[in-house]
């Protein structure tokens, strides 16, 4: 592709006299060599940006470092950087339609149109899967387990029974749907499990990564609603909600009954309390521990959880703590014994 193509499909500006100049590949800053394309859209990746081979590069308005490299000037890097990896991908993979002879499918199963059920899926009595829908391959669709059109669940998916999942929804490789709610009663000198008898609702637009676990409710559902985005390894406790658009990075925690807003943003290994109330537009930092309500649109961190301004004081605090130990060692004559390890 030539240079003058890749600014009229990203709406950007380049050079004239560097029109007709090709790039083959597309790559990061750091692994791009000559005759790739990449992008600078982030002030940190600057340094990466002045040592990178590649012959051009997407970078935003204003931006007029000289570089021995060929600008592209775009609205946004990313973006455009986005819509053009396609074009140099692989083309993506379609699944042949229609039900392998290796699946299992029950009876009083109903199957939409342009289907595709993969090598040895279970599919159990009374199912219901949408049109457009592929289950790869060692998939389990449990017993009245609904399913809605144009979905995507990855080889070795589960989605026990009564289990009902929306539109256009995304499940990798891993996911568990429906697992039991860990629950007990110590009773007699034992732990004695509390029957998990509701279900898990996932609504359209959802998607969740690989080995992530949402366990079914103990009674009634609990319920991912549209749009929100999980990653990898999150557990999800029973009789939780989470609302629309929210993101869960990896290794979240939710225990159970806790209700969560509309795009709440969770960063990695979060850990969250049960039976607590989190409001729309909340941020939390990542390895933070939460024991309390957070009200709508406040930023937090730490363990406990506390507003981002004070976690950040406290931390600065604890990082003076040497000095404010020496000057009271000097007020007391040096006389103050050194703290035990």
């Amino acid at each position: 592709m030539t240079l003058r193509e890749v600014a009229d499909r990203t709406g950007g500006w380049v050079a004239p006299e560097v029109f007709g100049q090709e790039i083959h590949a597309v790559a990061s800053l750091a692994e791009a060599n000559p005759g790739d394309l990449s992008f600078f859209g982030n002030p940190k990746y600057l340094k990466a940006l002045r040592k990178c081979r590649a012959s051009a590069v997407l970078v935003p308005p204003g931006f007029v470092e000289d570089l021995p490299l060929v600008r592209i000037w775009v609205d946004n890097p990313a973006e455009a950087f986005a819509a053009l990896l396609p074009i140099f991908a692989p083309a993506p993979i379609v699944p042949p339609t229609g039900v392998h002879a290796t699946a299992v499918i029950g009876q009083g199963v109903l199957l939409g149109e342009g289907i595709s059920i993969g090598a040895f899926v279970v599919v159990e009595t009374g199912a219901k899967i949408g049109a457009g829908t592929v289950v790869g391959a060692h998939s389990y669709i449990g017993q009245d387990a609904v399913i809605g059109e144009k979905c995507v669940l990855f080889p070795n998916v589960t989605v026990r029974e009564r289990c009902v999942v929306g539109n256009r929804v995304c499940f990798h490789s891993g996911v568990v749907l429906g697992a039991d709610g860990f629950g007990y009663e110590f009773r007699d000198g034992e732990h004695q499990k509390i029957p998990q008898t509701g279900t898990v609702q996932v609504d359209d637009d959802v998607e969740i990564g690989a080995n992530t676990t949402v366990d079914r409710a103990r009674f009634g559902r609990t319920w991912i609603q549209r749009g929100t985005k999980i990653d990898n390894l999150v557990q999800i406790a029973h009789n939780v909600t989470i609302g629309e658009h929210c993101i869960l990075c990896s290794q979240v925690g939710i225990s159970g009954s806790t209700r969560i807003g509309s795009y709440v943003t969770i960063a990695g290994k979060v850990g969250i309390c049960g039976h607590l109330e989190i409001g729309d537009r909340v941020i939390i930092a990542a390895m933070s521990g939460v024991s309390k309500d957070i009200k709508a649109d406040e930023i937090c961190a730490g363990g406990p959880v506390r507003p981002l301004k004070e976690y950040k004081r406290s931390i600065a605090l604890v990082r003076n703590l040497s000095k404010l130990y020496d000057r009271v060692a000097k007020l007391e004559g040096s006389t103050t014994p050194e703290p035990s390890e």
